[in-house]
């Protein structure tokens, strides 16, 4: 056999063996990639202009994942309440609800949210969102969360941002409280966002 051709043989022989051998060894397919984290949808993404929303209970309809991304971790605390129940509303007294909501908790994280039970008219609406709370402003980041729509941000050694919006006649709200420092006002303001995008789908109708 020519030197030549033999050489050219050895070549391909050395050049297939590894590869049938690497076929062999991973089955022929390589390891599923890991999932990617959940994250949620920005609200900046979500067309809450096309949402309808339900004056009703919702909470046992929010993924954990989306409790989860809000606050960082697992809740650890989980409540819920319906309208005409009795429920805290802090400083260790209680009140009847007229709203459906329900709030996460993990150590000092909390995501929060709740529709009201009765009917909202837009003027209504436009009042409630006509002055701010002592301590709180208006980030400038954040998209709109229904029509007529609201955003603030408030606190100073725990910072929370909400939403607030009206949906057809159906009033909602949601909250992320985080400890200052723990992420910069914008991330905090995306970060709610999404929970609120993750709150509007479950209450949608």
């Amino acid at each position: 056999m020519p030197t030549a051709l033999r050489a050219l043989l050895l070549a391909v022989v050395f050049t297939v063996v590894p590869v049938v051998v690497g076929v062999l060894m991973t089955g022929g397919s390589s390891a599923p990639a890991k999932p990617p984290a959940y994250s949620g949808t920005a609200l900046r993404d979500f067309d809450s202009s096309s949402v309808t929303i339900a004056r009703g209970a919702f909470c046992d309809r929010l993924p954990s994942a989306a409790v989860s991304a809000a606050l960082g971790t697992g809740a650890k605390v989980a409540r819920g309440y319906d309208s005409g129940q009795r429920a805290s509303v802090g400083a260790g007294s209680s009140d009847v609800m007229h709203e459906y909501g329900c709030t996460y908790a993990a150590g000092p994280a909390q995501a929060h949210a709740w529709v009201f039970a009765p009917p909202v008219s837009e003027s209504q609406a436009h009042t409630m969102i006509g002055s701010l709370d002592k301590g709180c402003q208006r980030p400038k980041s954040a998209a709109a969360f229904g029509s007529p729509t609201m955003a603030t941000v408030c606190g100073t050694t725990a910072r929370t941002a909400t939403y607030r919006g009206l949906f057809g006649d159906a009033w909602l709200s949601c909250s992320l409280t985080l400890p200052k420092g723990k992420v910069d006002e914008t991330a905090l303001v995306d970060r709610a966002g999404r929970w609120c995008v993750a709150v509007a789908q479950a209450a949608s109708s």
